[in-house]
């Protein structure tokens, strides 16, 4: 039977990032995703141009639907748009204290259009990061998050021992926004520091790859991998999804979340 993994994010109609790039994520890493909507956005390859948050109660709700019937196995969140559906989701997760959870904390979309409120950061801070296995930002979230300059992989170990001492168990900086590294991703855990290198793959379809990324470490997570390994396989699969994008709109395109499967 196919591990559960649950992912708590928003829905992107075009279907490159939020809720839908992470159910075709997990289940092209062979677990089942199922799903918990934080907002709903109106986007495309070229941009964002609204978000409309669901109610904190609503978000509860749907994750205890799915909490309370399958045999959850992880646990990610990616777009938390407010601090009423952040606590929200903390709640359930300080419930359910063992499960491996990866925390993708999104600032942006691709374009900068917000997908949060200011209030977000004392809860991501105070009451989610604790609780992660791996917390997952680029460079200029983990900026925002430490306050710390994020250009070089020097910098993104600066931040994350931050965010380790902050009480994450395990740190990933993503190094696509890197000013120089760039493409090198760090890992940052207990043990040590270790990098992840890829080609770099220049390209303007990359609409969701941290969404994807950061899904199909959950994946992994709930197969049973450690999480250097789950890490290494999730950076296999998004160079993988990014390399055969389908070039798909008229902007920044998604990437092939089933590439690992064709």
């Amino acid at each position: 039977m196919r591990p559960v993994v649950l992912t708590i994010a928003g829905s992107d109609p075009s279907a490159g990032a939020g809720i839908q790039a992470d159910l075709k994520a997990i289940e092209a890493c062979g677990a089942y995703a199922a799903t918990v909507i934080t907002s709903i956005t109106v986007q495309n390859t070229r941009g964002t141009a609204r978000a409309v948050a669901v109610e904190p109660e609503h978000v509860r709700e749907q994750a205890l639907a799915v909490l309370t019937d399958l045999s959850v196995r992880a646990v990610k969140s990616g777009m938390l748009p407010d601090a009423g559906i952040a606590n929200a989701v903390a709640s359930l997760l300080e419930e359910r204290s063992g499960l491996p959870y990866v925390l993708d904390p999104v600032l942006a979309a691709g374009d900068g259009f917000l997908l949060q409120e200011g209030g977000v950061k004392q809860v991501l801070l105070e009451r989610l990061l604790p609780l992660a296995t791996v917390v997952t930002p680029n460079a200029v979230e983990a900026r925002h998050w430490t306050g710390l300059e994020v250009e070089d992989l020097r910098g993104a170990r600066e931040a994350a021992a931050r965010l380790l001492s902050l009480g994450a168990r395990a740190v990933l900086i993503k190094g696509g926004h890197l000013q120089r590294d760039r493409g090198t991703d760090l890992l940052l855990t207990s043990q040590g520091a270790r990098t992840y290198t890829g080609s770099w793959i220049d390209t303007p379809h990359t609409h969701g790859t941290g969404c994807v990324y950061s899904a199909a470490i959950t994946a992994r997570l709930a197969l049973g991998d450690n999480i250097v390994t789950a890490v290494r396989r999730g950076k296999a699969f998004i160079a993988a999804a990014i390399s055969s994008s389908p070039g798909l709109g008229r902007g920044f395109g998604p990437t092939n979340m089933m590439a690992a499967v064709d």
